[in-house]
């Protein structure tokens, strides 16, 4: 008879960590990816965006209370708060816990989000031995996607579309660090996945040093029980992989001129490599576009700045407090008349993405 220890194997390899920007495919990508038996994946379980949790070496006692307060991850994935450890001495600790509690018979553990796009190097320096799969997609399509979606509070947020374009590039800087330094990453381009699953996802296992299984190339069957129910996400809750046809145009003028001239302006600095899609290559911007990214980069590093900050709040602020405040904030939505700042409608919608 085996006894606990021996049937909750331990890891035979690294954690993986899907990345991709919001909008960019990392849902279907995940639900193909755990369509392999000996994969297993959490679905945006987040906690290394709660880093400060796990200052100076060991855990707040709450973490797995804060934790589960951010995203409900725990209860999403079917994990009790009291059913991970209080005291831990590391995130890595805290996170190889939560993957060994949800997926005790896994060989290949980890998790995705998209909003690891700008601390690639700050995971990897808490999982040296990570593996990444990074997803990319033409930047002006992840745009529309978030156009798209803005019925979702979340990307209803001001500054949605500057911080979803110019974290196309944070993504890249990441990338190309961690491809730098040796670590493990794997790119992969949503055009291609839909286009030709099959290819791909033999790829990825090849990368992965398993075996490729045909049901990765199917949503048929997927578990989706960990996915936020949402309408913009239609698509990962099908039975079909279908790639995008034609459809009417949903970015503004300037904005697409905008996305446009950062695409061109990316090209000319990768020599052509990078951003893959779109193919074509727009004519260089003029010279007044530094000062055009000059003023965008200092807004977005504004908005990032005030979504870390969130971050902190959850890990730092008493969770009484905190709960009292969302609470006031539902309340207040549910309200017509109601009015609530952006920074009200961030700080309540931050833990619900």
């Amino acid at each position: 008879m085996e006894t606990l220890q021996n049937s909750r194997k331990q890891p035979t390899q690294a954690p993986v960590f899907i990345v991709g920007m919001w909008r960019s495919g990392t849902s279907l990508f995940y639900a193909l990816l755990n369509q392999h038996p000996k994969i297993k994946l959490m679905y945006e379980d987040e906690l290394p965006l709660l880093w400060p949790l796990f200052v100076g070496g060991s855990a707040r006692p709450d973490w797995q209370a804060r934790w589960e307060f951010w995203n409900r991850a725990l209860s999403r994935h079917r994990i009790e708060v009291g059913g991970l450890p209080a005291q831990v001495s590391s995130l890595r600790q805290a996170c190889e816990a939560a993957w060994m509690r949800y997926a005790p018979d896994a060989e290949v553990r980890g998790g995705k989000s998209p909003s690891y796009f700008d601390c690639l190097p700050r995971i990897a320096e808490e999982f040296p031995d990570a593996k990444f799969l990074v997803l990319w997609r033409d930047p002006a399509d992840v745009c529309r996607s978030v156009v798209k979606a803005r019925s979702d509070s979340f990307f209803g947020k001001r500054g949605m579309l500057l911080r979803a374009l110019l974290g196309c590039r944070d993504l890249k800087r990441g990338y190309d660090k961690l491809a730098s330094r040796g670590i493990q990453v794997y790119p992969v381009q949503y055009e291609d996945l839909v286009a030709n699953p099959a290819a791909v996802m033999q790829g990825v296992c090849c990368f992965l040093e398993i075996e490729f299984d045909r049901q990765m190339t199917s949503l048929s069957g997927a578990d989706r029980s960990a996915i936020y129910p949402s309408s913009h996400h239609d698509m990962v809750n099908s039975e079909k992989i279908v790639a995008a046809g034609p459809k009417p145009e949903v970015l503004p003028e300037d904005v697409r001129r905008k996305v446009a001239r950062y695409v061109a302006f990316w090209k000319q600095e990768s020599g052509g490599s990078w951003p893959r899609f779109p193919e074509s290559s727009p004519a260089p911007p003029a010279a007044f576009f530094f000062f055009e990214r000059l003023v965008d980069r200092i807004a977005y590093r504004g908005l990032r700045t005030f979504d870390h900050l969130v971050a902190l709040m959850y890990c730092y602020l008493p969770i009484g407090l905190l709960r009292s405040y969302r609470a006031s904030k539902a309340g207040a939505a549910s309200e017509p008349c109601a009015e609530t700042t952006v920074e009200d409608k961030e700080l309540a919608t931050a833990a619900h993405k």
